[in-house]
């Protein structure tokens, strides 16, 4: 489904440079929960960036079913980005809206579900998370897990080819990321979409069907 080509991403920083990735290939199949591990600054969240089309490689190339995305439009690029899943480490959740209302909103940014099947879409994005009954509550009235649930809700509902989760358990507590990381691979299995996702956490491994590890901004051979 995807495929990360040779790419490297370097950031300019005063006179000198900071180079993020260096020469990263990997593939992530169709149906699969691919888990990219690493420190702090690995280049994790960078490579994640690029895939999910927010940024742009300085070499190399990122295909897309069958897409080079690197040589699309600015137009064809936000168009895709908007077909993409993304569930933060800290949730990105409006706060004055309630957990129905954040879901609407990723359905509204996607702009391509008409809305007549926008109350169906969240009703049952919630449902398959287990927050049926916590629609109409705001994030400051759930727990982290509850809010993290509604992310990936509206993840969902979109119905994402790919969703990109990075770092999604970093906030959470032992107990809490466990639900979350079972939650999403349960969605993988249900054969909904294929899951990208970036943790340091070692536990998030029994969840991947495929697990590649970066230091200093490259793949580390053999920890594939």
């Amino acid at each position: 489904m995807i495929s990360v080509q040779q790419v490297s991403r370097v950031y300019p920083i005063g006179r000198t440079t900071v180079r993020a990735l260096h020469e990263v290939s990997l593939e992530v199949p169709a149906g699969a929960f691919v888990l990219v591990t690493g420190p702090s600054g690995s280049g994790k969240t960078t490579l994640l960036n690029l895939v999910g089309c927010l940024d742009q490689p300085t070499s190399g190339r990122i295909v897309f079913d069958g897409r080079d995305v690197t040589s699309l439009s600015e137009r064809q690029t936000t168009a895709l980005r908007r077909r993409v899943g993304f569930i933060f480490q800290s949730f990105a959740l409006q706060p004055t809206a309630s957990a129905y209302e954040n879901v609407e909103l990723g359905l509204r940014i996607a702009g391509d579900t008409p809305r007549e099947h926008w109350d169906g879409r969240i009703r049952r994005s919630l449902a398959a998370v287990g927050l049926e009954r916590w629609s109409h509550h705001r994030p400051y009235e759930m727990s982290g897990g509850q809010q993290q649930r509604v992310a990936i809700a509206r993840a969902l509902a979109i119905r994402p080819r790919l969703i990109i989760a990075d770092e999604p358990t970093g906030d959470l507590d032992s107990k809490t990321a466990t639900h979350v990381l079972a939650l999403l691979r349960a969605v993988v299995d249900r054969g909904e979409t294929t899951l990208l996702v970036s943790s340091h956490d070692p536990a998030a491994a029994e969840y991947a069907t495929t697990v590649f590890a970066l230091r200093d901004g490259v793949l580390v051979p053999g920890e594939e």
